[in-house]
C-alpha cells in the first residue's frame, strides 16, 4: 500500500481520533495504539497495537513491528527512556524523545521554565511525602493548590485552603497519579483574571501562534473553551515570547499547547503539552486550519500558514455520570434545532462510560465569542446519555 508517511500514534483518545482524521487526509497510514482495544483513535486507523505505554517492552516490540516514520505520543503516560533510546537508533519521535521526556512530569518543564530559561511561574515546591507537602505549603502560604507531577484532565488536583486539608489532598494526588512516582507539585495558588492555552505550531518555516483560547475548567477538567480568547496586546504578547522560547528549546516540529494565567498585566506559565491540547478543540469549528490538521502538516514537513485568522466559536464538553457498556445519545436533533448552519457535534465512540467521562463535544460559531458559548452550552446541554445496563 502507498503512503504519504507510517505514523504510530501512542494513546488514542479523542484528540488522536481527530489527528488520525487529518493525518489520513494527508495519505498517511496510522497505527493507532492504547491500553484497551477499539479506542476512539483505532476505529478510523489502518492498525492496531493494543498495550500499556509504560510497558518499555511492548513499547519497543510495537515500534520495531511497524518500522514508522514518525513516532506521535497523544498521552504523557509513555516508558520515555525507550523512545530516548529508539531516537538514538534513528526513529523518529515526535516533536522529540527529550520533548516527551521532559512534558510527561510536571516537575521537568516546570524547572526548565523557571529554572533554566527564567520564564514567569506561580511559587512552587516538590513533595514526595505528607511532611514534604507541609513544607512545601509552609514556603507558597494558603491557599495553594497540590497535584501529581504525572497526570492528565485535572486528576488528582486539589485545592488547600489550610493545613487540616493538606493530608486529604496528599492522598488523593497519590491516588490520581499516572505512573510510577509518588510525587507532587505543591504550588501558590494564583488569583488570575483568566487562563489561556496559546496553540503554537513549530514546522519547517518558523513558529505560528494560533489566536488565544480562554477555557474554563472543573475538578481540574475542561469543559469550555473559546476562541479568539480577549487579552491585551501586551499580555498576548507576553505569553507569544514566553511560548516561543520554551517551544524552541524543546525543538522538533508539531502543535505545541502553552498554558497561561493571566492575572491583570502579569502573565504566568503554567503547563506545556508537545500535541494537540483539549482545549483547543475549538479549533475544528474557528480555524480554517484545525489545530489536528497543523499538527500533521508540521510532522510531515508541509507548509503551515505564518498566521491563522479565528473566526468567534466555543466548544462545550457532553460529560458521562456513571459506568455502562451499554448506553445511547439522545437529543441530538436538538443540537442542531436553533442554529444548524453554526453548531456541530462529535462523538468520540468511547466503548464505555465513566463519571465526569468527556463523550463528545459541542462546537458552535457566533458574532462573538459570547454568543458562541451560549450556542455551545446550549446544544450541549439537549443532549442526554441514556443507560441500557
Amino acid at each position: 500500500m502507498s503512503h504519504t508517511a507510517k505514523i504510530l500514534l501512542l494513546g488514542s483518545g479523542e484528540l488522536g481520533r481527530e489527528f488520525v482524521i487529518s493525518a489520513k487526509r494527508l495519505g498517511a497510514f496510522v497505527i493507532a495504539c492504547d491500553a484497551y482495544d477499539n479506542a476512539p483513535a483505532m476505529q478510523l486507523s489502518d492498525a492496531r497495537e493494543v498495550f500499556s505505554m509504560l510497558d518499555g517492552e511492548a513499547l519497543r516490540a510495537a515500534i520495531t513491528k511497524h518500522s514508522p516514520d514518525f513516532i506521535v505520543p497523544e498521552i504523557e503516560a509513555i516508558r520515555t527512556q525507550v523512545l530516548a533510546d529508539l531516537e538514538q537508533e534513528g526513529f523518529n519521535v515526535v516533536p522529540n524523545a527529550r520533548a516527551a521526556q521532559l512534558t510527561m512530569n510536571r516537575d521537568a518543564i516546570r524547572d526548565l521554565a523557571a529554572e533554566e530559561l527564567g520564564l514567569v511561574t506561580s511559587t512552587y515546591r516538590y513533595a514526595e511525602s505528607l511532611d514534604e507537602v507541609r513544607a512545601g505549603a509552609k514556603a507558597t502560604g494558603f491557599p495553594c493548590i497540590i497535584k501529581p507531577v504525572m497526570s492528565s484532565s485535572g486528576k488528582g488536583q486539589s485545592k488547600v485552603d489550610n493545613a487540616d486539608q493538606l493530608e486529604a489532598a496528599w492522598d488523593y494526588a497519590v491516588a490520581n497519579m499516572r505512573g510510577d512516582r509518588a510525587r507532587v507539585i505543591v504550588e501558590e495558588f494564583i488569583d488570575f483574571d483568566y487562563e489561556i492555552t496559546l496553540l503554537t505550531v513549530s514546522h519547517k518555516d518558523g513558529i505560528t501562534f494560533c489566536g488565544p483560547v480562554g477555557h474554563r475548567q472543573d475538578r481540574g477538567d475542561y469543559q469550555e473553551s473559546w476562541q479568539p480568547a480577549e487579552m491585551s496586546r501586551d499580555s498576548l504578547r507576553q505569553a507569544q515570547d514566553m511560548a516561543r522560547q520554551v517551544v524552541e528549546e524543546l525543538d522538533g516540529h508539531g502543535i505545541f499547547g502553552v498554558e497561561f494565567f493571566v492575572s491583570g498585566d502579569r502573565v504566568i506559565f503554567s503547563e506545556l503539552s508537545p500535541r494537540p491540547h483539549d482545549t483547543g478543540m475549538v479549533t475544528m469549528s474557528s480555524q480554517p486550519l484545525s489545530q489536528f490538521d497543523l499538527h500533521a502538516r508540521a510532522i510531515m514537513g508541509l507548509p503551515v500558514p505564518t498566521s491563522i485568522d479565528a473566526h468567534p466559536s466555543a466548544s462545550a464538553v457532553i460529560l458521562a455520570d456513571r459506568d455502562s457498556s451499554d448506553f445511547t445519545f439522545e437529543g441530538l436533533d436538538a443540537v442542531f434545532s436553533d442554529h444548524p448552519n453554526e453548531v456541530d457535534l462529535r462523538i468520540f465512540s468511547k466503548p464505555t462510560t465513566r463519571p465526569y467521562r468527556r463523550m463528545g463535544v459541542v462546537l458552535a460559531r457566533g458574532l462573538d465569542t459570547n454568543e458562541a458559548r451560549e450556542r455551545a452550552s446550549k446544544a450541549a446541554s439537549a443532549v442526554r446519555i441514556a443507560y441500557h445496563d
